[in-house]
């Protein structure tokens, strides 16, 4: 499997959906999907459980295809690139060249 080039905890900016242009921090990444704090919202339907006896209604964050966002470096969206430093492959910053992790 490739390396994902965005990671938990990773701030990234939405580019393209009914949530286009918000940013937030990525919650998990799973199979080229991620998901992002407060963005791809949907309501789901719960049944009464013994954690949660009413059930109800709950608003939670849906999975985007990680082609959907950009990582954001020094405020602003750019495409990440690999490189190998050091015998070590890194995460680069196509629009500034730095190193990311």
């Amino acid at each position: 499997m490739a390396t994902s080039k965005i990671k938990k905890n990773d701030t990234v900016k939405i580019i393209v959906g009914k949530d286009k242009g918000k940013e937030g921090k990525v919650l998990s990444v799973k199979d080229n999907k991620v998901v992002v704090e407060g963005a791809n919202m949907v309501t789901k339907h719960s049944k009464p459980t013994q954690a949660n006896p009413k059930g109800g209604i709950t608003h939670q964050e849906a999975p985007i295809d990680a082609s959907n966002v950009m990582y954001v470096h020094k405020g602003k969206p750019t495409r990440v690139g690999f490189k190998v430093e050091n015998g070590k492959k890194v995460r680069i910053a196509k629009s500034t060249g730095d190193v990311i992790d």
